[in-house]
């Protein structure tokens, strides 16, 4: 069986790939281009694909193509609608990056909040060594027992992060951008009270009608301005332009992001562009990719491989 990972560099050194090259005759491509995608899939029954888009071209050009495994949870890479019509199985993984998200987004809250990288640069550059006092409270931070944590998206990454936010002694709130009601200890706010009386709203809500441009200048506008926002879910629910602009003009204390609309971003993304960066915390969307939830992923695709082997 001829297998095709079309862009194993999304997944970087991970110590169990010989899961999948027990399977089959394995081909790892570090990425493919889409004008690739037709050649590079010839022959095989089994295609991986994170984020390289698989259209319909692609499948009817490769009558052995029988499983498509998506190297994620997200398939809008996947042309499903044609996959349904040529008899070809689409697979994905959910539930692998859960702590791996939860803590990224309490690492990029915390030093965001207690100004990390300002305070390491200030001992560094020898600031401190010419100080009078022992200590410096140039950027002062508060803490987050207390404080109302507002989750935008009660999922399993939301649930993790809530109890999380729970154990620094924060009051969890949320809001369910689809209505959907959660049996869950947590308050569910309507979108107006959530946006007003947080301290911190963290992200974890799918992009969809619903959520995608949710958060725009007016609605960003509503926040208290000591408030933090984060994003590690997907780019389009935060208006990017907008959340500069909100920054730039006091609206709230800061944001931390690690998803953005277009990834890699370009240089002339408005988040580089920022007057004010020190109130803007940004990571290459790294929050999913532990080296334990990359390993999950790989183990988890061998296993949808093993079951559409064994299948009846």
């Amino acid at each position: 069986m001829k297998i095709i990972f079309l862009d194993a560099r999304t997944l970087g050194e991970v110590p169990n790939l010989n899961q999948l090259s027990a399977l089959g005759e394995l081909t790892l491509h570090p990425d493919t281009q889409p004008d690739q995608v037709v050649e590079r899939i010839q022959g095989a029954e089994v295609v991986i694909s994170n984020k390289v888009k698989v259209s319909r071209e692609a499948m009817k050009s490769t009558p052995t193509l029988k499983l498509i495994c998506v190297a994620a949870t997200g398939m809008n890479n996947i042309d499903l609608e044609a996959a349904a019509e040529l008899g070809i199985q689409v697979k994905n993984v959910k539930g692998y990056s859960t702590d791996s998200v939860a803590q990224e987004t309490f690492a990029l809250l915390l030093a965001l909040l207690n100004s990390t990288a300002y305070y390491d640069t200030y001992v560094k550059t020898g600031e401190y060594s010419q100080e009078r006092i022992f200590t410096h409270l140039g950027r002062p931070y508060w803490e987050l027992n207390g404080k109302r944590f507002g989750i935008l998206g009660l999922g399993e990454i939301g649930r993790q992060v809530a109890r999380i936010a729970m154990a620094f002694g924060a009051e969890v709130v949320y809001f369910s951008a689809s209505g959907q009601t959660y049996n869950v200890i947590y308050k569910q706010l309507e979108l107006d009270e959530f946006l007003e009386t947080c301290d911190v709203i963290s992200i974890h809500a799918p992009l969809n009608p619903q959520t995608e441009n949710l958060l725009n200048y007016e609605r960003i506008a509503q926040m208290k301005p000591t408030a933090l926002l984060l994003n590690t879910s997907r780019g389009g629910i935060v208006n990017e332009a907008d959340l500069v602009r909100a920054l730039d003009d006091d609206l709230i204390a800061g944001a931390a992001i690690d998803v953005f609309t277009q990834e890699p971003i370009p240089a002339s993304h408005p988040y580089l562009q920022l007057k004010k960066k020190e109130k803007l915390l940004l990571a290459p969307h790294i929050a999913w990719s532990s080296i334990e939830s990359r390993t999950r992923l790989v183990h988890k695709v061998a296993e949808n491989i093993r079951g559409y082997l064994h299948q009846d």
